[in-house]
């Protein structure tokens, strides 16, 4: 037998007797989980309140192609992911057939500075995929009769869409019950190395052994280290969003597009009726009262429906981000620890890539 099978022999064994642990089970955490258990590593997860995170909150707007800026870590991942996000839609349809992107995303803005950006961006980047949309287009047309409006100008990307973020855990999920992954809800308070192996200890005093540990516990990550000497800093950023009901019977949001953008804030028509809004930028822990202000100011004029509509359902999220440097935080701080955290916005987005990375040094690690 040839040194190279030896090794891949010895690798593969590693691989079925590790032990990961996951601390965190926002959509960082569960998609670590799921690449790792399909390499065949054992997998336990770590999180007392699952569905408490900031992940059950997202819109799921994944905005990769039509990322302005074409290089760095930042574009990196993005494309990573816009190459990958296709392959684990179809392995997790087997848990879920109707999962999907659904496609395409409009960005829009009424600012003509802005709009001349991404028109520049458009005929400098020559991807059939990303098109300005024209005042004349149906789209446009039906957006600005709805809003009330005639100033709405944009771009429309065929590539990026929207994943229902609830569907997308759910489906995780579905997969990690049928590979049997050990959940534990407790709170992980201390974390140290001993001999070769990490042991994480919960509020109950109950001790959890792992050959690595993988922080994606979002701002509770840095409790967990050194944050001075690995110069790691987070801070919350809250995003509001809304669920609003029209009652005007000459309003048909079913017109309009699945999901846009208009000046940084997220529409998502649910019905003739209704319609979701999201999200604000909120550095606090603690959401802000006036939501619905907030989250309808994003045209010079609001139309008499919306200025009149109902606020049916109000939820958010608690994001962290990284202070001093970029987003998101990937890094090996060396003898089997690893943090993901620090997503802000593009969790669902950077998802594969983001596990991709742990696992190319788990696998590092064991060679």
């Amino acid at each position: 037998m040839s040194t190279s099978n030896i090794s891949m022999k010895s690798l593969k064994e590693h691989f079925n007797k590790a032990h990961i642990v996951i601390i965190g089970s926002g959509i960082i955490g569960k998609f670590n989980a799921l690449e790792l258990s399909e390499l065949g590593f054992q997998v336990t997860i770590i999180d007392p309140a699952q569905y408490k995170n900031a992940s059950n909150a997202a819109l799921g707007l994944l905005m990769g192609n039509m990322y302005q800026k074409r290089r760095g870590r930042s574009w990196d991942l993005r494309k990573q992911s816009n190459e990958l996000w296709p392959k684990w839609i179809k392995f997790l349809q087997k848990f879920n057939y109707e999962l999907n992107i659904v496609k395409p995303l409009i960005q829009l803005t009424t600012n003509e500075e802005k709009f001349k950006k991404l028109e520049k961006f458009i005929y400098e980047n020559h991807d059939q995929n990303l098109r300005i949309l024209e005042k004349d287009s149906i789209l446009i047309k039906n957006i600005n009769k709805t809003f009330q409006t005639k100033n709405i100008k944009g771009i429309i990307s065929f590539r990026d869409g929207r994943i229902n973020a609830t569907s997308l855990l759910q489906t995780i999920d579905k997969y990690l019950k049928h590979k049997k992954i050990n959940f534990i809800g407790e709170e992980i308070i201390k974390i140290r190395k001993l001999n070769n192996q990490w042991v994480s200890r919960t509020r109950n005093d109950e001790e959890i052994k792992s050959d690595i540990i993988v922080l994606c516990n979002s701002l509770k990550a840095v409790d967990l280290i050194d944050s001075e000497s690995h110069k790691i800093k987070l801070k919350p950023v809250l995003g509001q969003a809304m669920e609003v009901d029209i009652n005007d019977a000459e309003v048909n949001l079913l017109s309009l597009p699945k999901q846009f953008n208009i000046n940084g804030k997220n529409i998502i028509p649910k019905g003739k009726n209704k319609l979701i809004i999201g999200s604000t930028d909120e550095y606090s822990t603690n959401p802000e009262e006036n939501i619905f202000e907030k989250l309808t100011n994003f045209l010079d004029k609001k139309p008499i429906w919306l200025i009149n509509g109902q606020v049916t359902k109000k939820w958010f999220g608690i994001r962290s981000r990284p202070q001093g440097e970029a987003s998101p935080i990937m890094k090996n701080l060396g003898n089997g620890l690893m943090i993901c955290t620090g997503f802000y916005k593009n969790g669902i987005l950077l998802a594969p890539a983001c596990s991709r990375w742990v696992a190319n040094e788990i696998k590092k690690y064991f060679s």
